[in-house]
């Protein structure tokens, strides 16, 4: 078999892996197993790039960076649909469609309409050639990179289909990864993503592909546009798209007359809740195309589609009192406590109030009879006031901390209040704790969250560091704390002193470095010690470290309580430098230099040219940018890296030269 054969085959059988996993939801072959083919295809494509493919599997992974997004006119127009509220305007409808058509049979196909960033893909010869938005229905932004992660969308399609189409649907992201997401913001002090909605339309305009890849999105699809279709009705092309490798949700249904459109939108208005993702209404198209070509469209929308809205979960309780949580980072939070009711299948007994903006525009108060609504933000919300209570005057934000009476601080341009006291408000401090010993950082065994708690309000922690004087006999006093419980948590704490660098700073809670940041940051400057005495521009210039994120860095390591609590942490043994092995080779003559590898080489493996990099003071970079510095450039380099590092003037080394560079003085 030859080399194009088997890269070939392999293709076509990771694709049919993903189409299984994502589409079908059956998985046909271990996480593991494909993890091998596609780093034996990773392989063989790099040593031939002759046979380079845009759509291999290979490339879902991101790593384009698209700094303005180019306008694509639609070559169909995208409408959008008209709606409707109630069952009477959907009659009417019909009555306006029988008087263009006359007394024919109608049959309609009814959808879910799924809350999410439209998008038109066109495939050409069965293979993803562009992803265009919605934009204003004429034209969108063309995120083609940023749609190939997204692995529910087919590079390649199944069986036959006409050489060129426009598929259009909805990016989405399932409750389950958009409440991952958030916890993942809320583990670094920052404020969750509002709704999933918003969250997966930004996620498409995001700039490196790499970061999109990392983001659960989904994508369902409901109506394909172009010329020499094989089917002529909207649901035969439904069961079509699902033959060719798309994700056609299985929900839609062939309904024969009103009656059965309602039925649908009974039954949805019910089961919706059980989806794993946002549905707000139904669509109902009539599903004979000669019938919708008759029909047309008015200036906005299709003459023979209507979509029906459901009503919000929606209903009516007392709001008995405001209450204020403080976060870890400061962060105030309204909190809207309310009488039970039960809302979408749950006992709701709490609701959010975001931010004292929002409690001016509702206007509510304590005692009022309050509409609650739980839609698309999953946690209940206050959406206005139902009936005034007794309470006459406007409720007043609360202008000092509810946990220790620090005057509250709210920076211009920001919605949310701060506790600007966060070396002395107990929330604040637990919260700090909590984090420290949480499961992606320092993971000691034996201690959880309440008994952080637990130890801070009798007095015997007041930060992360006293963690590490903890005895036996000081623990068995707690309540829940036996000899043992109370053994394993002080050999935890021993235990966590060997916690890689780059999790210890994680876990240190610096505002904004998350779990990848972190390690951004530790590999980079290697102790933290280096952290320490950055300068802003330096940290700014090391790989996806913003201005912001520097700034945080900064003003933590100027802090003094934190200059002390790291020193004893130092003392107590926990480690502050990555652990490399000693190489008398070792050099600063790359310092500040990027190298981009690509190709294969005679006198090093990739691993160990990147090494030899990195060992004389250079770093690494995955994609090549106007910041690389150099590429050096073995046997079959990737022609997309060639084209890209010719555009921007990018020398281009050979490893002798790079040796040469190396045994330089």
């Amino acid at each position: 078999m030859g080399i194009q054969q088997t890269i070939q085959e392999l293709r076509e059988a990771l694709n049919e892996y993903n189409h299984n996993y994502y589409v079908l939801d059956k998985p046909s072959i271990s996480d593991f197993e494909f993890d091998q083919k596609l780093k034996q295809l990773q392989e063989l494509e790099a040593k031939h790039p002759e046979f380079y493919d845009e759509n291999s599997p290979t490339q879902r992974v991101g790593g384009t960076i698209t700094k303005n997004f180019q306008t694509v006119i639609h070559e169909n127009r995208m409408y959008s649909l008209d709606n409707s509220y109630s069952k009477e305007d959907i009659q009417d409808w019909e009555v306006k469609i029988q008087k263009v058509l006359g007394n024919v049979n109608l049959q309609y196909t009814c959808e879910l309409k799924y809350d999410g960033a439209s998008i038109s893909i066109t495939y050409e010869d069965g293979k993803l050639l562009r992803a265009v938005t919605r934009g204003d229905g004429f034209q969108g932004d063309d995120v083609t990179n940023n749609i190939k992660t997204i692995k529910s969308i087919p590079l390649q399609l199944q069986g036959q289909f006409p050489p060129k189409f426009d598929i259009r649907g909805e990016i989405i992201l399932p409750f389950k990864g958009f409440e991952k997401m958030n916890q993942e913001l809320i583990d670094i002090g920052e404020l969750p993503y509002s709704n999933p909605r918003n969250t997966a339309s930004g996620s498409l305009k995001l700039q490196d592909s790499a970061e999109v890849a990392k983001r659960p999105l989904d994508c369902l699809l409901y109506f394909i546009i172009g010329n020499d279709l094989p089917f002529n009705t909207q649901y035969q092309g439904l069961e079509i798209a699902r033959e060719w490798g798309f994700k056609v949700p299985i929900q839609s249904k062939l309904a024969s007359d009103l009656s059965e459109v309602f039925n649908f939108i009974n039954y949805w208005d019910v089961h919706r809740h059980d989806l794993p993702y946002e549905t707000d209404g139904v669509v109902i198209k009539v599903n004979d195309f000669n019938h919708q070509n008759e029909l047309g469209y008015t200036a906005k929308s299709p003459r023979w589609a209507i979509a029906y809205k459901f009503k919000s979960e929606q209903v009516t309780t007392i709001l008995n009192s405001i209450s204020y949580q403080v976060g870890r980072t400061g962060a105030i939070t309204p909190v809207a406590n309310l009488a039970p009711v039960q809302l979408a299948g749950t006992i709701v007994k709490r609701a959010s109030l975001h931010n004292a903006d929002q409690i001016e525009k509702l206007d509510v108060r304590v005692g009022d009879e309050v509409f609650v609504e739980k839609g698309g933000e999953i946690i209940p919300k206050i959406i206005g006031v139902a009936k005034r209570g007794n309470q006459l005057e406007s409720t007043k934000y609360i202008t000092h901390c509810p946990e220790c009476n620090t005057e509250l601080t709210r920076k211009e341009g920001e919605a949310q209040h701060y506790c600007p006291n966060f070396y002395g408000c107990p929330p604040q401090i637990i919260g700090r704790i909590q984090h420290y010993i949480s499961r992606k950082a320092m993971d000691i065994e034996g201690l959880g969250g309440e008994t952080v708690a637990l130890l801070y309000n009798n007095g015997l922690v007041k930060d992360y560091s006293d963690l590490y004087e903890l005895k036996i006999e000081q623990l068995i006093p707690l309540e829940r704390m036996a000899q043992k419980s109370a053994k394993n948590l002080v050999n935890g704490i021993e235990k966590s002193k060997e916690t890689s660098f780059e999790r210890v700073l994680f876990a240190l809670g610096i505002r904004y470095v998350g779990e990848t940041v972190a390690k951004k940051i530790a590999k980079h400057y290697k102790n933290i010690d280096a952290i320490s005495h950055a300068s802003l521009m330096d940290l700014i210039l090391v790989d996806e470290i913003g201005e912001r994120i520097a700034q945080s860095v900064i003003e933590f390591f100027q802090n003094e309580n934190n200059k002390k609590i790291i020193e004893r942490l130092k003392g107590f043994g926990v480690q502050f430098e990555i652990i490399e092995k000693y190489n008398p080779d070792a050099t600063e003559k790359f310092l500040g230099k990027i190298f981009v590898v690509s190709g294969v080489f005679e006198k090093f493996s990739r691993d160990d040219l990147k090494k030899t990099i990195e060992d004389n003071g250079g770093k690494v970079g995955s994609s090549i940018s106007p910041k690389t510095d150099f590429v050096v450039a073995g046997d079959n380099m990737g022609p997309a890296k060639l084209e890209k590092a010719n555009q921007l003037g990018i020398p281009i080394i050979s490893e002798n030269y790079f040796l040469k560079m190396i045994h330089e003085n």
